[in-house]
């Protein structure tokens, strides 16, 4: 495991929801994170941990090979790797999203 997989190991198994987004929730930058984070505000659930890839490319390169996922936004719930945006916009109309969050918080 490299160092920045070692740290995304780190983060995605010491908080309970963790995005990795382009920008920061109150200045998303990308139509894709900005949607991530409108779903997770709409879900309410646990505090949101979010990592901006855009201030260390480290990060934006290993969470591509950490989830084998090669898109940004993504999203892990309880260590476990959920999706990116698309994914997210399914389970939210589901409502599959909005349980995995509630359940998250206990």
């Amino acid at each position: 495991m490299t160092d920045a997989q070692t740290r995304i190991n780190q983060q995605v198994t010491t908080n309970p929801v963790v995005l990795y987004m382009k920008g920061t929730p109150q200045f998303p930058q990308c139509g894709f994170s900005g949607a991530a984070i409108k779903m997770l505000r709409a879900c309410g659930g646990p505090s949101l941990f979010t990592v901006d890839v855009l201030a260390d490319p480290e990060i934006r390169d290993g969470i591509k090979s950490y989830a084998n996922w090669p898109t940004i936004p993504q999203l892990y719930i309880k260590g476990e790797f959920i999706g990116g945006s698309d994914i997210m916009r399914e389970m939210f109309e589901q409502g599959e999203l909005q349980k995995l969050l509630q359940a998250a918080e206990g």
